[in-house]
């Protein structure tokens, strides 16, 4: 019961639970209006894998794909929206949840953005940086708030991951408990784009300290990296983030998401 409770918020919007089940939801990464993968966050780091996001998104949404995550790069580092003429044609041509992030850093963006058909908003420089607005933005659009919390070496990370903060992400997640967030996204910066492996110990140890649900992200290489957060679910996680696996054929969507189905 108590595991069902805490999945709620991230699948109320469908009105379900969602017991026994975990998202596997397929990242795409927006850089000058293409789909790309950075390596560890570094921008110049980057493998550009379509020049039309709209299509990959289609793609993930046939093979099973049942909410998209979205981020703007551009915009993460340049603090405003960049992409939004792709966001709007992916969101046009889906009919899933999508979670974005990237640039959203007043509540005009948070407004635009939820009118276009965007159903989370990714937040995580805002709240390190504003935390009077994240708490604005969680009252106005109570389960339509993300937390994004992106660490290295257990610090977290902001500004696009170009700047590290004092804070763990045990401490940035507990600043918020209570507010209506609909989950927390932990990503571990150096794993994210290696398919070196997910950090399980440390998605674990946010998931027990909170009671926010978590997805992760970062290092997701294969279906045994599927298999290592699956057990993660007792404790609140919800569901996983994975991106360059699947661009690069390392990760059968499908079959991932038929584990996920049968947890």
């Amino acid at each position: 019961m108590a595991r069902c409770h805490r999945q709620k918020a991230f699948f109320k919007a469908k009105g379900r639970c969602g017991k026994g089940k975990l998202l596997i939801i397929p990242a795409i990464d927006l850089k000058d209006g293409r789909c790309v993968r950075l390596r560890q966050g570094v921008f110049s780091k980057e493998t550009v894998y379509s020049e039309r996001p709209e299509e990959i998104a289609q793609e993930w949404i046939q093979k099973g794909a049942e909410r998209l995550h979205i981020v703007d790069l551009d915009g993460a580092l340049e603090g405003r929206p960049l992409n939004e003429r792709v966001i709007q044609n992916i969101v046009g041509s889906t009919g899933v949840p999508i979670q974005l992030g990237g640039g959203i850093r007043d509540l005009k963006t948070m407004e635009n953005y939820l009118s276009l058909g965007i159903s989370f908003l990714i937040l995580g420089t805002v709240a390190y940086r504003d935390p009077e607005l994240f708490r604005a933005a969680c009252q106005r659009y109570p389960g339509k708030i993300i937390l994004g919390i992106d660490a290295e070496s257990d610090q977290v990370a902001v500004q696009g991951w170009t700047e590290q903060t004092p804070l763990t992400p045990a401490e940035m997640a507990k600043e918020y408990e209570g507010l209506d967030i609909s989950a927390i996204i932990y990503t571990d910066i150096k794993r994210d784009g290696t398919g070196s492996g997910p950090n399980v110990e440390a998605t674990r140890k946010l998931a027990t300290a909170v009671r926010t649900p978590v997805i992760a992200s970062g290092g997701i290489s294969g279906l045994d990296d599927v298999k290592k957060i699956l057990p993660l679910a007792p404790v609140g996680v919800i569901g996983m983030i994975t991106g360059r696996a699947l661009y690069e054929g390392e990760l059968d969507l499908e079959e991932a998401v038929r584990l996920a189905k049968a947890l």
